[in-house]
């Protein structure tokens, strides 16, 4: 059987936008006729926040990484996992020591079973989120921190996502986790923009027979449109 699984923020979305209406109309209608499933790093509200009623309409929503599973209006699955104090205390530090000038706020956010950690803040605007990025994309600051946590944290995932943040879960539940509710048998289709090493995509995208690696959200379009 099809399965159909897409990644949010940059696949379906733009970075932390809204879907596009002309395309959430059709991509609704594709739902109502396939097996559609979403798996994202951002916590229910900040999902509905970006696709509506969308969310309602796929079969299930995988939040945090899968930590946190919802069907429509019910959550049928939530992780227990908490962060040490330590993992904290260290991101405080590394958040201290970094040198970006462009620092707004709210760095470290505590999700069901994950841990997004951005050095420019998700108080930023629109606009310092541009700037942060081109900073980001020239001297790869988030790919550094999470490479340098990979190697005080063993027991930890450090996941390059979105445009700004880094995910971190206890290691071995990235976005994969959630191919267990889908059997040997299913042709699973996966959609994300992060499938790099490194992104929080990757290892999903590795472990389908389909998956593809989107720029955006009319690239994602584009590729359903000629199945």
């Amino acid at each position: 059987m099809k399965q159909y699984i897409f990644d949010v923020d940059g696949t379906l979305t733009p970075s932390r936008g809204r879907m596009d209406y002309e395309f959430k109309s059709w991509f609704n209608t594709f739902c109502l006729t396939n097996n559609v499933y979403l798996v994202t790093g951002s916590d229910r509200d900040k999902t509905y926040e970006q696709i509506g009623e969308t969310f309602n309409i796929v079969k299930r929503v995988y939040n945090c990484s899968g930590s946190e599973v919802w069907e429509r209006n019910e959550c049928i699955y939530r992780s227990p996992w908490k962060p040490e104090q330590e993992l904290l205390d260290t991101l405080n530090k590394v958040l201290n020591e970094n040198h970006y000038a462009g620092k707004t706020g709210n760095h470290i956010e505590v999700r069901t079973g994950l841990v997004n950690f951005s050095i420019v803040g998700r108080n930023a605007t629109v606009d310092q989120r541009k700037i942060y990025v081109e900073w980001d994309n020239n001297v790869n600051d988030r790919k550094y921190i999470a490479e340098e946590l990979s190697c005080q944290y063993s027991d930890y995932e450090f996941k390059i996502a979105g445009e700004t943040g880094i995910d971190i879960t206890p290691l071995g539940s990235t976005k994969a986790q959630i191919l267990k509710d889908f059997d040997d048998n299913d042709e699973i289709y996966f959609y994300g923009d992060k499938c790099k090493p490194g992104g929080n995509d990757c290892e999903i995208y590795n472990a389908v027979t389909n998956g593809y690696e989107v720029d955006n959200w009319e690239h994602t379009w584009n590729l359903l449109k000629k199945l």
